[in-house]
């Protein structure tokens, strides 16, 4: 490693002739480390996925007693916990909102450990029977490979951001075998732009990725499902029926994890380690006696797509994994909500088709094409990503037919879901550990004059933060446009606001005064 202004850099950046053919070439460094980067994650996510399966398969063996399902659980999660306070401890939760930070408030910065602890952490999540998912926690070491290899080859800082979705494009082309979502789900959740000027890389990064995995795994869909058929136009209503239903599991199952969420982080710093287990023990218990509940579940999402199961098995499963995910995610283990948001979909769809079908046999298709349908709905309300939840079902099916009854039941689930639940998801997990990520109000604003060029050094701006004020406080961010604090100094009548960190918003960097605004649009204050 090579020191340079008081700053560790990579050794290979160091070298004169590497960073002089850098500064040259670096937009065709960047088009090859793109295909390198959805090669080297298809490899990872692919050994994710080998792990978890067959680390699961020794701990649940087939025949094993009952008592197993208590026990494995709350000591995978008393493991976990630990492991996740002494050693890595940006390695929980999903992994999606650490991505959007490392991408707007970190610039690009994932570490090596958190790559590390991401990756066997939520592979014995997983393989414990703890019901979440592996895509979320696929996105950020995707996307924390990308960040490293950026890195150390000394690209500049908007480079290494630019590969953040890239990454992340990647994992979720393998993690799911769909190619096409992923480069959406990169854009319209990571980015939160379709229009990014990344999307040549992105595709390019998930077909490789995806190449690798078929290389590796064979051709094999994450679901087997049957062909899809609409009966009789009529069924169009009960599809927004099913939004309607969709949004308001999505909106119950996102308030239920985001307050206890609240409490958990709420509780004293000492019983961080601990609190893993309050989730794995609440699985183990309701696993002794329901064990469909271990696990993401996907073995029931297959079987309810193929009409193996009964309708109450569905209702009870909807019900307790709701919980039970709700509890392991807010207590802290290491796993996603991408995975269950599908389970829940597909449960309430199934139960929504029976009861279609029970009642118009003749009229409503049989209750698989519901379930199926149901996955996306739960997804768009729960994740807000309507655009992929539409896409990944059409390569899940391979199939137009499917392609209307969704986009109806995702619109209405996503409007319900939006008018419950205002704030996205991943969004107010983000702002719960002080991270403001920017909406997209705000990365409009990103083009005007931001708050930077005027600020200046925080000599004295502790003494402009009420005490005891927490988050709430009037400031801004660096980012933010020079707009956005002219109208918060004219609605809380002040001349000088606080700057502070979108990553920890109780760290100053600076302020930002009426005058200097004013300065810079060329005026002076009276």
């Amino acid at each position: 490693m090579a020191v340079t202004s008081g700053k560790t850099e990579p050794a290979i950046a160091g070298h004169s002739g590497f960073r002089k053919f850098l500064t040259v070439r670096e937009d065709q460094v960047f088009l090859v480390l793109t295909l390198l980067i959805g090669a080297v994650v298809g490899m990872v996510v692919v050994a994710f996925i080998v792990l978890t399966e067959n680390f699961g398969s020794r701990l649940y063996p087939a025949g094993s007693p009952a008592w197993h399902r208590v026990l494995i659980p709350v000591l995978g999660s008393l493991l976990i916990g630990y492991l996740l306070f002494r050693f890595f401890p940006n390695a929980r939760g999903s992994g999606v909102p650490q991505t959007k930070a490392a991408l707007y408030a970190r610039e690009g910065r994932i570490s090596l450990r958190t790559v590390f602890g991401k990756f066997f952490c939520t592979s014995a999540t997983l393989a414990s029977g703890i019901p979440l998912g592996r895509e979320g926690p696929a996105v950020q070491v995707g996307a924390g490979i990308a960040s490293l290899l950026g890195r150390q080859l000394g690209l500049s800082t908007e480079k290494v951001k630019a590969l953040i979705p890239v990454g992340a494009a990647a994992a979720i082309a393998a993690a799911f075998n769909t190619p096409l979502a992923a480069v959406l789900f990169a854009l319209e959740e990571v980015v939160g732009d379709l229009h990014a000027p990344v999307l040549g890389s992105v595709v390019l990064a998930s077909a490789t990725s995806w190449a690798v995995l078929r290389l590796l795994l064979g051709n094999h869909p994450l679901f087997v499902v049957p062909q899809y058929q609409l009966v009789n136009p009529a069924e169009f209503a009960l599809y927004a029926v099913l939004g309607v239903a969709g949004g308001l599991v999505s909106a119950a199952f996102s308030g239920l994890l985001l307050k206890l969420r609240e409490r958990f982080l709420a509780a004293p710093r000492k019983t961080l380690p601990f609190q893993p287990v309050v989730g794995g023990l609440l699985v183990g218990l309701v696993g002794w006696f329901v064990p469909g509940t271990l696990g993401v579940g996907y073995a029931h999402v297959g079987s309810a797509l193929n009409e193996n199961m009964a309708w109450r098995l569905m209702a009870l499963l909807l019900v307790l994994k709701l919980v039970t995910v709700a509890v392991s995610y807010a207590s802290g283990n290491a796993g996603g909500i991408f995975g269950p948001s599908l389970f829940l979909g597909a449960m309430l769809g199934g139960v929504v088709g029976t009861a279609g079908h029970h009642f118009f046999p003749n009229h409503v298709a049989t209750s698989g094409a519901y379930a199926l349908v149901g996955m996306g709905t739960a997804f768009a309300g729960i994740v807000r990503a309507p655009m992929t939840s539409v896409m990944m079902i059409f390569e899940i099916t391979r199939d137009y037919a499917v392609i209307v009854p969704l986009m109806i039941s995702n619109l209405v689930s996503f409007y319900i879901s939006y008018t419950l639940q205002r704030t996205p998801i991943y969004e107010a997990l983000a702002h719960q550990l002080g991270i403001h990520l920017p909406s997209k109000a705000t990365r409009q604003d990103l083009a005007n004059l931001p708050v930077s060029v005027a600020m200046r050094p925080p000599q004295g701006a502790e003494s402009i933060i009420p005490p005891h004020s927490g988050d709430q406080f009037p400031h801004v961010h660096a980012d933010h446009g020079l707009h956005v604090a002219l109208h918060r100094m004219g609605t809380n009548g002040l001349k000088v606001l606080p700057v502070v960190s979108r990553s920890d918003v109780t760290r100053v960097e600076g302020v930002v005064t009426l005058d200097d605004i004013l300065r810079v649009y060329g005026f002076h204050e009276e």
